[in-house]
Formats: structure tokens, C-alpha cells, sequence
């Protein structure tokens, strides 16, 4: 471990907020382990992305599981079903959300955590922003952090774990503005949910819409590359 630090993991999965999160965690002076998960996903080269990341902002160790989440399916993202584009309807859970991934993510991070002896787990969930998924709450993040505290040996031995969201409550441009002062590179993120071929950005999904959005209300330019803006 780097000289004495706490060590923290992050989950890693390419897109701009965990490439945030990770940055965050590195500024208040943590060592950190990168986890991707490869849950069969549309695109492997958000995974090439989570690499870069790890590569370049100096993880400790960079993980990546394969976790087939299509066998189960249920979600635009790991089933055969048509992803939605446009803008996200307000209340509506969309056809994007992959049923329980952020609680089986978190909980894969909780194991490595624990075989390491880390009590901290940075996750970019975020609640503004959060098209409708319902893990990515506050409520579900409290939640999980009391169950990880009950069903680990760590956190019944007290030595509790925490579940860190630093962008819960930022809005894109905000999330933004903090990860380019940390000196994260957006170009090597991808936050598309249905990538086109050569892994350009569709320009039309709704998690490009927010992320080309909040560079608009920043001020700036998306520098990802884009079939269409």
C-alpha cells in the first residue's frame, strides 16, 4: 500500500462519474482499488475505458469480473430489447435499468473490501440526475451500508464500512467542473448506452443527452467523440 494510506475501493465502470469518483478518492488521499464489472453490457469498450482510468490516475490494483448479467436480462443493456432515446420521463423507470446491478455491484465490492481490509467503497451513484433508478438513492446507500455492517466480519468486529457517493447530490455540471479540476480526462470515458459501430457515442440515448447537457450548462464542450451531437 502506498505509504500508510487508507485504502479505498472504487467502483470503476468508464463512464464520467466513477472516473470522477475515483479522482475524488484519490484528492483526499486514499490508496485505491479499481473494480469493473464485465456484466455482458452492449459495448466491452467502456471496460478499455475503466482501464485508462485506473491506468492513468494510479490505482493500486485495477479488477475486473465477469458477472453475466444477461442471463438474467431484463434491461435494454443486457437483453435484446431496443434502447430508448431521447429525453428520460420524470417518474418512469426506464428500459436502461438493469434490475439490482448497483446492490450486486456494491455487494461484489463489499467481498473485495472485506479480503482487503478496506472500510471505505466509493460508488457514482447520483440522485439528480439518476433517470429514475432507484439505487441510485440515498435511501438504498444507507441501506446497503447498514446490511454490509451486519453481514460482514468486518463491520461486526468494528471496523465499519462505508458506502462514500460523493456525487449524490451534484448535478452534471457540477460533477464537471469538479473532475476537470481534478485533471480527469472526459475523452476517455463513455457514459453511451448504445453505442455506434467504432464506439462513437450515440448523441441520443438519455445518458448522453444528460452528459452532453451538463457540458453545455458548464460552459464547455463534450471532448468524447459522438455519431451525433
Amino acid at each position: 500500500m502506498e505509504s500508510n494510506k487508507k485504502l479505498a475501493i472504487v467502483l470503476l465502470s468508464g463512464g464520467m462519474d466513477s472516473a470522477t469518483v475515483l479522482a475524488i478518492a484519490r484528492q483526499e488521499g486514499y490508496a485505491v482499488c479499481s473494480l469493473a464489472i464485465d456484466y455482458g453490457q452492449r459495448h466491452a469498450l467502456e471496460l478499455e475505458q475503466a482501464a485508462h482510468q485506473a491506468r492513468t490516475q494510479g490505482v493500486l490494483r485495477h479488477l475486473v469480473i465477469p458477472l453475466d448479467l444477461r442471463a438474467i436480462g431484463g434491461s435494454a443493456l443486457t437483453d435484446d430489447l431496443e434502447v430508448p432515446k431521447g429525453e428520460p420521463r420524470q417518474g418512469d423507470i426506464p428500459a436502461t435499468y438493469v434490475p439490482a446491478r448497483n446492490a450486486v455491484f456494491l455487494s461484489v465490492a463489499l467481498a473485495w473490501a472485506e479480503a482487503l481490509g478496506a472500510q471505505d467503497i466509493f460508488v457514482g451513484a447520483n440522485q439528480v440526475d439518476f433517470s429514475g433508478y432507484p439505487d441510485c438513492r440515498a435511501e438504498f446507500l444507507q441501506a446497503f451500508e447498514r446490511m454490509a455492517n451486519l453481514a460482514t466480519r468486518m463491520g461486526t468486529e468494528g471496523r465499519p464500512i462505508h458506502i462514500r457517493a460523493p456525487l449524490l447530490d451534484l448535478g452534471k455540471a457540477d460533477i464537471i467542473r469538479r473532475g476537470l479540476a481534478l485533471g480527469v480526462d472526459y475523452a476517455r470515458t463513455l457514459t453511451c448506452y448504445d453505442p455506434a459501430p467504432g464506439g462513437l457515442a450515440c448523441g441520443l440515448c438519455p445518458a448522453c443527452r444528460l452528459r452532453l447537457r451538463g457540458f453545455a450548462e458548464a460552459g464547455l464542450t463534450d471532448p468524447a467523440p459522438y455519431a451525433r451531437r
